[in-house]
């Protein structure tokens, strides 16, 4: 019996759909692209958060700031910092285009972060923990899958994924999981701290956001018949 490999994670491009802005670098955006982009970004702050408050383990950027952070001796949110302007400058040899997204991710992200945090369960149990963080993964996929078809500019690494998968021309869910992966072993080596949550996030994520996108394409193809 052949197994046939999903279609999903043969995806290479970010889909053109209804909601994808025409320019990422644009004054007047369509509104639907911006509505789009928020919902997003909304979506992969809650899937973050979900993740933190599973107590499985941060994401794997994280872990690399807390492993900088240890032979710097800057703080987590400092050593975050620095790394994504690097991964910023990294977009100039992938000639990644940034917009409005760039800028509204970090702070969407981050006040639906500081917002959503401590409204959300907490588990004792592992396996409910192991839920909650494969669910944040979700969460976080299908929201970047949304806002990275509004076109209007990606945050720091998922630009750093979409450049590397023109430059490659590998399916995104082998380039995102592959940059994640790096990120643990480095933040790992430098000392920051692996979680099982962690590594559910790096394996999970490029699938996550590859199918997330392989959903709604087909979503807007058969609602555009109807």
């Amino acid at each position: 019996m052949i197994v046939k490999k999903p279609k999903f994670l043969s995806v290479k491009s970010v889909p053109k759909l209804f909601w994808s802005s025409p320019k990422a670098l644009t004054i007047s955006p369509p509104p639907i692209s911006v509505l789009f982009l928020v919902i997003g970004l909304v979506l992969f702050g809650l899937g973050e958060a979900l993740l933190v408050a599973s107590g499985a383990g941060v994401s794997p950027w994280t872990v690399l700031a807390q492993g900088l952070s240890q032979v710097t001796s800057w703080s987590i949110g400092y050593s975050t910092f620095i790394i994504s302007l690097i991964v910023l400058f990294c977009w100039i040899p992938l000639k990644q285009i940034p917009g409005i997204g760039t800028i509204l991710n970090a702070i969407i992200i981050a006040l639906v972060f500081e917002y959503i945090l401590p409204i959300l369960p907490t588990f004792k149990n592992p396996l409910l923990q192991i839920a909650e963080a494969t669910l944040g993964v979700l969460v976080t996929g299908f929201g970047g899958a949304l806002y990275l078809i509004a076109n209007l500019g990606p945050g720091p690494r998922d630009g750093l994924m979409t450049g590397l998968q023109k430059l490659t021309n590998f399916p995104i869910a082998w380039v995102r999981s592959g940059i994640e992966l790096t990120v643990i072993f480095i933040g790992w080596n430098l000392g920051g701290i692996v979680g099982i949550g962690t590594i559910i996030f790096a394996f999970g994520i490029g699938p996550a956001v590859a199918s997330s996108m392989h959903i709604l394409e087909k979503f807007a193809q058969i609602t555009s018949k109807s």
